[in-house]
């Protein structure tokens, strides 16, 4: 689904109460679009969780998304950056 459309979904839920991470891989889009909470990450289109096979990043990606529904302190909207311990490698 793309990112604009993530965004704008987000925001029509969180009006109707039901709160949102939307994982982004568009800073640019999603920064226009704005959607309530946002999670960008640094990997490539199609793989919003990182790599197949790296169950310790794609963990972690849904661990950051989680921890901005649990910080009250977040004020919406909110654009955080995913920061991995380590890039994944591409696969050759």
């Amino acid at each position: 689904m793309c990112t604009q459309t993530v965004g704008l979904i987000a925001g029509e839920l969180e009006r109707c109460g039901i709160a949102t991470v939307a994982v982004q891989l568009l800073r640019e889009v999603a920064q226009r679009v704005r959607p309530p909470r946002g999670l960008w990450v640094p990997f490539r289109h199609g793989h919003p969780l990182g790599l197949p096979n790296r169950p310790d990043v794609q963990h972690s990606v849904i661990a950051a998304a989680l921890s901005l529904l649990e910080d009250s302190r977040v004020e919406t909207p909110a654009l955080a950056d995913f920061v991995p311990r380590e890039l994944p490698v591409p696969a050759v």
